[in-house]
């Protein structure tokens, strides 16, 4: 299956920094000596714009691929999951404290500071790179018109565009009112942010996007953006702005197009496999690469490889971004399959460890999301208590999503630490999520049963696979003896071999009337389908709800993890993020900054 060519991305980055006129301060690049020029006649060809736009789909995931960018992966796993109640930091308290910061909601420490500049950079760096593409698409069209023929050029101007759309939508979910830059506006950086309506901006390059893009990927390489793509994100804009009414109008049109569509079984929605790269579910993903001849396997999954058990597991280290007790009592069911978060007021009462046990009665999802103890961790063997770094600090459990399975030959041979780098796909948008925006959307116009339909259109796929006993490892096989001879990872959900839960998905039957019900239920099958995936506090904010879920969320969490105990209050200035320090001085012109900071935060507030 064919993705973008990564390879390509040397000559976008040089041809990034001739174009934009930017000096970059990095001591690794001024310490080399140079090994050729670059110049304008070089650079001014179709070769030389494909490798910029390639550049720009690069800035999906860190860039920089240094042991300080984890605030800018793909999965927004420090944005998204650890200051929801999805994820703890994990690890141990000395480690990262910028994330620390972070989930403590200390968001004015110098720490979460740099954290939040290396995000706002990424964004930027984003941008440019896609408006750099703009503008060298338009030159090498004025100077050479017969070097790109129209077709290539209107999806590769399509591309930029909705690349550009991309950027701005991940920084409004951070910052709010933020930005917007064009491909000819002057490269200084100093533009205000004040009055500036981001939505109506980022759906118009989206609508232009979805005008020039192609109905299939360009080249058959399934990772670029197409029509569809750039509809698809429009309806989830729509979703975030309110717009409910135009969020189904987009939505239903790009489900009735058939590009997308649920995979069979939820272990190949995050999956090294290479048969299930890029399948129906993948609307938007940044495309890890591993062994592509890259010397220190930058390529792959960089955010995330921090994200994988420590100690004596498989992979050594580094034990972060690990699942929440109350994520995990999430994923109990009633006898008749339903979430008991939503039909038990006491769901979130266990303290305990969810260790493998027939007498718990679980959504099989949370052993596609979570590993615990004496479970089959994909293929690895058992999840055991010694992977964790330090269980007193960070809890009992592992992510699990990003892991690649072990014969899918995703790991890495090259880099520091390569057990931690693969090419797993990191979904920022899937088709999953897109059904359950549908659904929101159509409770919120009152089309109530409608959402009912869509939730069990993703339930019914959560309920056909479970994990199997996954390998031949002989700690499994003797503590389970079924397992012996089989290594199948995903099995039936009521396969005889499973000896760690017992699974039940069941479905709304009964038609749905009451809208704060369908809301409610709508909401949880959220937290449960994209747990771990960087979504949930955006998610939260938007709906108004994080104020009341992430006091509850602390409130009963510093009792399982003492440090909570010095999280601040959550209180409104937290509905966004503070604009980074040093943007607000970089912005100064005479001395004025023209960025304006969001309210609770300190300085010149927006008005």
């Amino acid at each position: 299956m064919n993705t973008l060519h990564w390879h390509r991305l040397l000559v976008g980055t040089g041809l990034l920094v001739l174009l934009g006129g930017i000096t970059y301060s990095c001591k690794d690049f001024l310490d080399v000596p140079p090994q050729g020029a670059l110049d304008s006649k070089t650079l001014t060809n179709s070769i030389g714009v494909e490798g910029t736009l390639i550049a720009a789909y690069r800035g999906l995931d860190c860039t920089n691929s240094t042991n300080a960018n984890w605030g800018c992966a793909a999965s927004n796993w420090v944005w998204g999951s650890v200051p929801s109640d999805d994820a703890y930091k994990g690890s141990e308290a000395t480690d990262q404290p910028g994330v620390t910061d972070i989930e403590l909601y200390n968001w004015t420490t110098g720490s979460a500071d740099d954290y939040l500049n290396d995000k706002w950079s990424a964004v930027y760096e984003g941008v440019f790179r896609s408006n750099a593409t703009l503008r060298l698409l338009r030159r090498v069209r004025t100077e050479k018109p017969k070097e790109i023929d129209d077709a290539t050029a209107h999806s590769i101007e399509g591309e930029a565009l909705f690349l550009r759309a991309h950027y701005h939508f991940e920084g409004m979910r951070l910052w709010g009112t933020i930005p917007y830059y064009f491909e000819n506006d002057t490269l200084d950086f100093k533009k205000t942010n004040v009055g500036v309506n981001d939505t109506t901006l980022i759906l118009a390059d989206l609508d232009s996007a979805s005008k020039l893009l192609p109905a299939t990927p360009r080249n058959d390489e399934k990772g670029r953006a197409t029509k569809w793509t750039a509809l698809a994100y429009k309806g989830k804009v729509q979703v975030y702005a309110h717009d409910y009414a135009g969020a189904i109008t987009t939505l239903n049109a790009v489900v009735a197009s058939g590009v997308f569509g649920l995979e069979t079984s939820f272990d190949h929605v995050w999956t090294g496999f290479q048969q299930f790269a890029d399948g129906p579910e993948t609307i938007l993903a940044y495309q890890a690469s591993a062994n592509d001849g890259e010397p220190d396997g930058n390529k792959a999954n960089y955010g995330e490889r921090l994200n994988f058990p420590h100690s004596d597991s498989p992979f050594g280290c580094c034990g972060f971004h690990q699942p929440s007790q109350n994520l995990v009592n999430t994923f109990v069911v009633d006898d008749s399959g339903l979430p008991k978060a939503l039909t038990n007021p006491a769901w979130n009462a266990r303290n305990t460890n969810y260790v493998a046990s027939v007498n718990d009665t679980l959504d099989p999802r949370v052993d596609w999301t979570v590993g615990r103890d004496s479970v089959p961790y994909k293929d690895w063997g058992l999840h055991l208590p010694k992977w964790i770094r330090a269980p007193g600090y960070g809890g009992l459990y592992s992510p699990k999503k990003n892991i690649h399975e072990k014969a899918s030959g995703a790991e890495s041979k090259v880099g520091w630490a390569p057990a931690q780098l693969n090419s797993v796909h990191i979904h920022i948008y899937r088709y999953a999520d897109l059904l359950l925006l549908l659904a929101e959307a159509n409770i919120e116009q009152g089309n109530v049963d409608a959402a009912r339909l869509l939730v069990n259109q993703i339930r019914t796929r959560a309920g056909q696979t479970a994990q199997g006993c996954g390998s031949a490892d002989t700690v499994l096989t003797k503590k389970y003896p079924g397992c012996v001879g089989d290594t199948r990872m995903a099995v039936p959900i009521n396969d005889p071999t499973i000896k760690w839960a017992t699974y039940k998905v069941g479905l709304y039957t009964t038609p749905w009337t009451d809208p704060v019900f369908a809301r409610t239920a709508v909401r949880l099958e959220r937290k449960l389908e994209l747990a771990m995936e960087g979504q949930r506090f955006f998610d939260l904010r938007r709906w108004g709800a994080a104020d009341t879920v992430i006091t509850n969320y602390v409130t009963t969490e510093k009792t399982r993890r003492s440090y909570l105990t010095a999280a601040a209050d959550f209180t409104p200035r937290y509905h966004l993020f503070p604009i980074p320090s040093v943007q607000i001085e970089l912005s100064k012109v005479g001395g004025q900054s023209k960025l304006c900071q969001n309210p609770g935060w300190g300085g010149a507030t927006c008005p």
